[in-house]
Formats: structure tokens, C-alpha cells, sequence
């Protein structure tokens, strides 16, 4: 078994994929995204799992890697190819080296061309390999900067890609068009740069009159991820600050029940509830006001910009939809209840009215 996930960081179109071994809860990500550390920190905590590594499949020029703040909150170590030039790496990978996660591992192919420390990364049993820039679905990674080469990069993808299994899945490091996934057999007959039959010299003809313009965050990413992100003068992705917040794997802000009560003076508790169950058995927070859902964008008006607002319900659901509501009336400090009055009351906090 394995868990699998691709991750996309709307930005700069690049994918970030968690690989993990449910069995001991181990897991890995394969080229993150700084800007998107929380997005990815969420996942592992709702997944229960523990980060070992993160993987860089080469030095990307068009967003900032998120290996140095992962490997500084979680401690998982930084993995890179040897030949990427890159410093503060805990490993430096070969061709032919494996990274473990559990009962499953990671097999690095050195893709060059793109950059001369462009990797590939196969799983164990060769059902599935992330390619980075090298390959892309019916496309490839640009090869004029970064001692790329594209005759390099031919005999990369024909020798290092092209020769794993024809099922084997093909997870790109980007796309623009938000395609997903590709196969080797697809590569190989319908890969317009690339296909069997199109010849080393045609490919290298085709790749010297691309006339790309350079990555717009190419200045300040080449140099951060040579660094393997570390950060220099760069704010850190985090929670929101005004309350103990955490935020989900859907982008929720939420705050548990006991961080509530103690700020219960601080903010604005907005009930979301129907009559008939803020007098129900659940009862309802003494401080909070009572705006059905269906009412509060309409009655929004109401509500106190200046001061945080939490939302709650029955169970966190609905007042999920209230945050996402109010984010979109102009509210800056808002968060759910974390498990709404069930949670409450089951941490053994006051309610007006309800059952003991």
C-alpha cells in the first residue's frame, strides 16, 4: 500500500507530491513549495504521518523550495542531487541512490539536462516516477540556463525515463494547463519533442529556437534554493497570529475549544445554529450571538469588523461555511470552532442551558 498525493501551488504551477507508508506512518515530499509549508504541514497532521525527507528533484528557478522550513519545524532531513550545486543538503544523491520512507523507497535516476542536477524519482516497484522538469506531459523543461543541454536531456528521458516499465505512471514537477499525470507508453508515442523516432538532432534544433523569457522569480529563487531554501530577509509562512490558530489542509483557520475560553473577552463569538439548537441539548457559549447561517451575509453588517470573530455550530461544519462567508465580506481575523459545542462540551467547558 501507499499514500499518494499530488499537490498544486497555484503560483508558479508546480507540483508538490507526499508519498507515505501507512503502515509506519512515514513519509516523504517530493520538491515543496515555501509559500505552501503550512498547506503541506496540515496534510501530514491530518494524515498522521512523520516527515523524514523532503527531495528537491533539482534547483528550481521559478519558486522557492520549502525544504529548509520543513526540515527546521519538522526535522526531517534535505535531499538533493550531488550534482545540483546546492549547500545545507543532509544528503546528496547519486545515480542509482534510494531514499526509504518506511517499508517503501524512492530510487533517484539522474535526468540531467534541464540543470545538470535535475533527478528523477522512481518508487520501489516501478509503478510510478516524479520527473521533475525533465520530462513534463507532451513537453519538456526548457535547457538554456543552469548548465542545461538539451542533447543532455535526449538521452536523459530515452535512457533513464523511457526504459521503465510502459504502465509506469509519469508525475511532472509542472504544468500550465492542469494536466495531471502521463504514462511511459504515452511519452513515447505522443510526446511531440520527444516520441521514439524524433531524432537527438531534431530535438536539440527544437529546444535552441524556443525563445523563452527567463522565470519571473528566477533572481531570487536560484540563489534561495541553493540554499536549499533557506530563508534570507523572506517572512516565513505562518498561522494567523491573533489566536492559538491552526490551519487545515483545506485552508481553514480554527482554534481549539480551551484556546477559545481563554480569550472568550478578546473576540466575537458568532453562533451559526437554528433557534431550536441553540436551546438545545448541546446548549450554547454564554459571550456568543446567535446569527442563523442563512441569514449571515445578509446580516453581516451586525458584526464588529475590529474585533476577531469565531464561528460556531453544532459539530464545526457549518460554521466552516460562516468563516468562509465572512473571509468573503471583508473579515481578516475570523476561525471556526474546532469540532463546534460537541468538542465544547466535551472538554468540560460552560454552557447556558443544554443537558450535563
Amino acid at each position: 500500500m501507499l499514500t499518494f498525493r499530488q499537490l498544486a501551488d497555484p503560483t508558479s504551477s508546480t507540483y508538490t507530491y507526499l508519498l507515505a507508508d501507512p503502515a509506519s506512518a512515514r513519509a516523504v515530499l517530493v520538491d515543496p513549495v515555501y509559500d505552501q509549508v503550512l498547506r503541506d504541514a496540515a496534510l501530514l497532521d491530518e494524515l498522521g504521518l512523520t516527515l523524514v525527507a523532503t527531495i528537491d528533484t533539482h534547483v528550481h528557478a521559478d519558486h522557492v523550495t520549502g525544504a529548509w522550513l520543513h526540515k527546521h519545524r519538522r526535522g526531517s532531513l534535505i535531499a538533493v542531487s550531488a550534482a545540483s550545486g546546492a549547500e545545507g543538503a543532509d544528503r546528496y544523491l547519486a545515480d542509482g541512490d534510494t531514499i526509504a520512507f518506511g517499508s517503501r523507497h524512492l530510487v533517484a535516476r539522474a535526468t540531467p539536462g534541464h540543470t545538470a542536477g535535475c533527478m528523477t524519482l522512481v518508487l520501489d516497484d516501478a509503478s510510478l516516477a516524479m520527473t521533475g522538469d525533465c520530462l513534463l506531459i507532451r513537453g519538456c523543461g526548457r535547457t538554456d540556463f543552469q548548465q542545461g543541454s538539451a542533447r543532455t536531456l535526449f538521452r536523459s528521458v530515452h535512457e533513464k525515463i523511457f526504459t521503465l516499465p510502459p504502465a509506469c505512471l509519469l508525475y511532472p514537477g509542472h504544468d500550465y494547463r492542469g494536466l495531471t499525470v502521463t504514462s511511459v507508453a504515452e511519452e513515447t508515442r505522443y510526446n511531440p519533442r520527444l516520441a521514439r523516432g524524433v531524432r537527438e538532432e531534431d530535438f536539440a534544433g527544437y529546444m535552441a529556437h524556443l525563445g523563452l523569457p527567463h522565470p519571473k522569480q528566477m533572481a531570487i529563487a536560484v540563489p534561495a534554493n541553493l540554499h536549499c531554501g533557506r530563508p534570507e530577509g523572506r517572512e516565513a509562512p505562518t498561522a494567523p497570529s491573533w489566536a492559538p490558530l491552526t490551519m487545515t489542509f483545506a485552508g481553514l483557520p480554527e482554534i481549539q475549544p480551551a484556546g477559545l475560553e481563554e480569550m472568550l473577552g478578546a473576540v466575537q463569538v458568532v453562533d451559526v445554529r437554528e433557534t431550536a439548537e441553540w436551546d438545545g441539548p448541546l446548549g450554547h457559549i454564554a459571550a456568543a450571538t446567535r446569527v442563523p447561517l442563512g441569514e449571515l451575509a445578509a446580516r453581516a453588517g451586525e458584526i464588529d469588523r475590529e474585533k476577531p470573530v469565531v464561528a460556531v455550530c453544532r459539530s464545526g461544519a457549518r460554521s466552516a461555511q460562516a468563516v468562509a462567508i465572512l473571509q468573503r465580506a471583508g473579515f481578516a481575523r475570523v476561525a471556526n470552532l474546532a469540532g463546534g459545542m460537541i468538542r465544547w462540551r466535551a472538554n468540560g467547558l460552560p454552557a447556558l442551558g443544554g443537558q450535563e
